[in-house]
């Protein structure tokens, strides 16, 4: 399994420097960027479209954005490409499911794929020698010291307990069946946690590494 893309494209290339080119890329940019932000609007998206339009005009915008989601990916779209993709394809498999076998609450379940799919793309990547943490990190800097591969290695542990820790609430949240607190979590203050856990680690590695 691919983690990561650390190809360097090759800027000389006289065809990646025409102004189409440019266009082009600058284009499948903001694609991917309106679609993650999607994404990430998802619970307030099924919240608001089942209880105002029902699933028969939810259903053909999920699927639309997850289509587009899968057709704007590229090779070297990001280290995390394996979780984008196949989030994806579930998500398709959950609206289409949601929709024959007429069971709206199968569209909730799609949180607790994506925090499923990290943990065990964070997991794998400990039992190899540079664990996922370690490569992003390389990416900005190559001068890479043993007690930050001691650290990385650390964040990358606690990042897979959180995904755990998401994941398992996020499932409460569906057992549950009550779409205002799976909104509220899964939309709000799952980003609230996820962000106070990259700005704790933020000032962790400035003490620790001091960097």
């Amino acid at each position: 399994m691919q983690l990561m893309n650390c190809s360097t494209p090759n800027h000389n290339n006289p065809l990646m420097r025409s102004p189409h080119f440019r266009l082009n890329i600058r284009i499948s940019l903001l694609i991917q960027a309106v679609m993650t932000l999607i994404i990430i609007a998802y619970p307030f998206a099924v919240w608001f479209g089942v209880t105002r339009f029902g699933i028969s005009i939810l259903a053909p915008l999920l699927c639309a954005v997850f289509l587009l989601r899968l057709l704007t990916l590229r090779a070297a779209s990001g280290q995390l490409l394996w979780v984008t993709k196949y989030s994806a394809v579930i998500g398709l498999l959950l609206v289409a499911s949601s929709v024959l076998l007429k069971q709206t609450h199968l569209l909730l379940y799609y949180p607790v794929v994506v925090n499923v799919l990290l943990f065990i793309v964070f997991m794998v990547s400990l039992r190899s020698s540079v664990p996922i943490i370690e490569r992003l990190a390389r990416l900005r800097d190559s001068d890479f010291p043993p007690a930050a591969v001691v650290y990385t290695r650390r964040v990358t542990q606690v990042w897979c307990i959180f995904f755990l820790f998401n994941g398992g609430i996020a499932f409460y949240t569906c057992l549950k069946g009550d779409m205002a607190l799976w909104a509220f979590y899964n939309g709000g203050l799952s980003y609230v946690l996820i962000g106070s856990l990259m700005g704790g680690e933020w000032i962790v590695r400035k003490y620790i590494l001091r960097v």
